[in-house]
């Protein structure tokens, strides 16, 4: 955590554990998750601690969220490298790459002048078995 001890911010055991569930975790997790995993270990540690510590793990560059449709996940900033395809029939999550979204980016940008941050949320709509 040299973005946070670079800026002067103490890495403090609840942050400590804190980074250590994201990093463990395999993809997105939601500050519920990280809340529960990390109150295993410290019961101490409550939910307001998670979410001031994930805001500042995001402002450093550690971290991005994207807003999916049961709320906000965080995952590495480091595997940011997808959109989120959410089926609000069955729940099914399927990824668009970064190649296509920048495709879906520039047609955005081109007919209203809008710079899209599409890795910020997830597009809902229905997958392929619930649209047949």
């Amino acid at each position: 955590m040299d973005q946070l001890r670079s800026r002067g911010l103490r890495m403090t055991p609840q942050r400590r554990a804190i980074v250590s569930e994201v990093m463990r975790a395999k993809g997105h997790i939601s500050p519920t998750a990280i809340a529960r995993k990390v109150q295993g270990d410290m019961p101490g540690v409550n939910a307001s601690t998670v979410y001031r510590t994930l805001t500042l793990l995001e402002s450093v560059g550690v971290l991005q969220h994207s807003h999916v449709e049961t709320g906000a996940e965080y995952h590495r900033a480091d595997e940011a490298h997808h959109v989120h395809l959410t089926c609000r029939n069955c729940g099914q999550d399927d990824e668009l790459s970064l190649d296509e979204a920048d495709k879906l980016q520039g047609l955005i940008r081109r007919h209203h002048g809008f710079v899209a941050d599409l890795t910020h949320f997830a597009i809902t709509g229905l997958c392929s078995d619930c649209a047949a």
